[in-house]
Parts: structure tokens; C-alpha cells; sequence
């Protein structure tokens, strides 16, 4: 019984030194140069999605309901961008070592990592999500009526 605990406890530390060597090998693969095109493509539009296909075409059922979710807050295209990283190999791996976040789909909002599926969703069923899309502009407040334009 003592030895299935330490091997146990041994295969834990193991797996946890493994995980912290690889964030920190990740960080120091990704250039500056790329780190920097990926902080301006976070930080060019309200809301960004990096995701699997596109929201017409979604390649995966994560990133399908991130943008089911989304979808929900009829946020104005002019707000919202997506990348699809099956397009491009060093984006689709970036995109991970940048939010030191091991899945995609990968939201942010106003440049901050939000999370990926399962924390929208949390988010979402919570009203978290559209809080945060409220304080930050994206969509009005909810005691608010939604702009028209004059004709």
C-alpha cells in the first residue's frame, strides 16, 4: 500500500515538473516577433475567437459552441473577429503558448484571455459573459435599448 502511494505521489510530481518545463518551453519557442502579431490581432477588435474553421463552418463542436454562445449576444461584426488556426500551424500553436492555455477554442475580450469552451459556457449560463460584454462596450446593457440608426 506504501508503494502504490509513492509511486503515485512520484508519477504527480512527475507529471507537474513535466507540465511546468513544457509551459516554459513554449514561451521560449515563441518569438517576439510572433508574440507581437498576436497581441495586435487580441487587441484589434473587441472580441476575438481563435478557433477551429469559421463560424459558418466550424470545424469542431467546441469551437461551434463557443460561437452558438456568442451568436446569442448579436454582437456587431465591426466588434468581433475570428482566426482559423487549421489555416496556419504556427498560429494554431502560438495562439497556445501565448495564453499558456493548451485548447482551442480561445476567446478574448478587449485583449484579456477569457478562456476557452468550458469557461464561456460556465460563463454564459452564469451571466458572467454578458456582463462582461455589457461593462466593456460590446453589446448595451440589457436596461438598455439598442441603438437605431436614423433613417
Amino acid at each position: 500500500m506504501f508503494q502504490r502511494a509513492l509511486r503515485l505521489s512520484l508519477s504527480l510530481h512527475r507529471s507537474a515538473v513535466s507540465s511546468s518545463l513544457r509551459s516554459q518551453t513554449y514561451r521560449r519557442f515563441l518569438s517576439q516577433e510572433f508574440r507581437t502579431k498576436i497581441q495586435a490581432a487580441v487587441t484589434e477588435y473587441p472580441v476575438v475567437l481563435f478557433m477551429k474553421g469559421n463560424p459558418d463552418q466550424p470545424m469542431c463542436g467546441f469551437s461551434r459552441g463557443v460561437v452558438k454562445i456568442l451568436s446569442a449576444f448579436d454582437i456587431p461584426p465591426e466588434k468581433f473577429k475570428t482566426y482559423n488556426v487549421l489555416e496556419d500551424l504556427e498560429l494554431r500553436t502560438g495562439i497556445k503558448d501565448f495564453s499558456e492555455w493548451p485548447t482551442i477554442p480561445q476567446l478574448y475580450v478587449n485583449g484579456e484571455f477569457v478562456g476557452g469552451s468550458d469557461i464561456a459556457l460556465s460563463m454564459f449560463q452564469s451571466g458572467e459573459l454578458e456582463t462582461l460584454l455589457e461593462q466593456h462596450g460590446v453589446i448595451p446593457k440589457a436596461s438598455e435599448p439598442p441603438s437605431q440608426s436614423s433613417s
